[in-house]
Formats: C-alpha cells, sequence, structure tokens
C-alpha cells in the first residue's frame, strides 16, 4: 500500500505538497514502481515464488485430494 509519506520522500515533497498537487496517477505509478523493485530484489535474494494460476491451485488440490500429492 502506497502512502502519502512514500510519496514524499521519494520526491522530496512535504506530504502536505502531495496531497496539494498529487493524482491518482501519481499513486498508481508509484505502486507499480515499489512492485516492481520488490519483485527485483525477490529475484535477487532468490525469494521469488511464481504465482500459481487458478488452474493450477485447483490441479494441486485435486491431487491432493486424491492422495498423489507429496
Amino acid at each position: 500500500m502506497i502512502t502519502i509519506g512514500a510519496l514524499a520522500k521519494t520526491y522530496h515533497l512535504l506530504p502536505s505538497e502531495v496531497l496539494a498537487r498529487g493524482t491518482t496517477y501519481d499513486i498508481m505509478v508509484m505502486d507499480v514502481m515499489m512492485a516492481w523493485e520488490d519483485y527485483q530484489k525477490q529475484k535477487a535474494d532468490g525469494n521469488y515464488v511464481p504465482k500459481l494460476s487458478e488452474s493450477e491451485l485447483l490441479q494441486i488440490l485435486e491431487e491432493n485430494k486424491n492422495g498423489r500429492g507429496n
């Protein structure tokens, strides 16, 4: 979750300036940027776990229900 403080710190503004001049587009861009940076850090640290699709999760569930899981 993006906060006014994070935007203010990133752009070297006071929080009141962010509130007065910022838009929802600014928040969206900041959110995407922070998610990308987090993804890159997880990959570099070897901690990235790819998200599974719904069908993949259902397949795993069915395999475990049928006793074929780990």
